[in-house]
């Protein structure tokens, strides 16, 4: 097991992926809980034939991938169908995530990147949790603006998740990304430097 093992989280478009870029660059580890549950759906893996076998074929695209988008516009709709989804996917990633996580040097510090850090359990096996936060119209404006979703899909993105104050009422680290990304570094480097001290 790694040295120091971080969870990150934070609710969409709060910074996680720039905050755990920084890590990087600082010699963190980091496993993208996002990264792996692309992995999981790819075409030939089993969770993707359970999803088929729950949402029916028409969640593919022609080449046989995951229809994201369209999976993305069912499930936040729907917190019945979000939940089934979860079911079928999180065991998997779950399961890649810990072999990732085992396979790091015991010197490593490992950066778990999960958007559902206490939800799934993963943050009673952190040394530490780290928590990204703006207030949720910034969330909204960055969601419109990279992700290109439109005003109200954003807004029902930010909704469909858990109250953001609950993650920072259970937080080690709060890292306030409403800033510049330098404020935003600055707030990294110094957690870091504490974290490994």
């Amino acid at each position: 097991m790694p040295r120091l093992l971080i969870g990150l989280t934070g609710n969409i478009a709060t910074g996680k992926s720039a905050v755990a870029h920084m890590l990087r660059e600082l010699g963190a580890v980091v496993i993208d809980a996002d990264r792996i549950a692309r992995d999981v759906v790819r075409p030939g893996q089993p969770t993707l034939d359970a999803i088929v076998r729950a949402f029916g074929p028409e969640v593919l695209l022609p080449n046989g991938e995951l229809d994201r988008p369209k999976m993305a516009r069912l499930v936040f709709s729907d917190p019945d169908k979000l939940k089934q989804l979860e079911a079928i996917v999180h065991p998997a990633v779950r399961e890649a995530m810990q072999r990732e996580i085992q396979a790091q040097p015991d010197d490593a510090v490992v950066v778990i990147e999960v958007i559902k850090l206490f939800e799934s359990g993963w943050a009673r096996l952190c040394d530490q949790v780290w928590v990204t936060h703006c207030p949720p119209q910034m969330q909204v404006e960055r969601l419109v603006k990279y992700r290109g979703l439109s005003p109200e899909e954003a807004r029902a993105r930010v909704e469909a998740q858990n109250p953001q104050a609950e993650k920072l009422s259970r937080a080690d680290v709060i890292i306030d990304t409403s800033g510049s990304l330098e404020e935003t570094r600055r707030q990294v480097v110094a957690a870091w430097q504490a974290a490994n001290c």
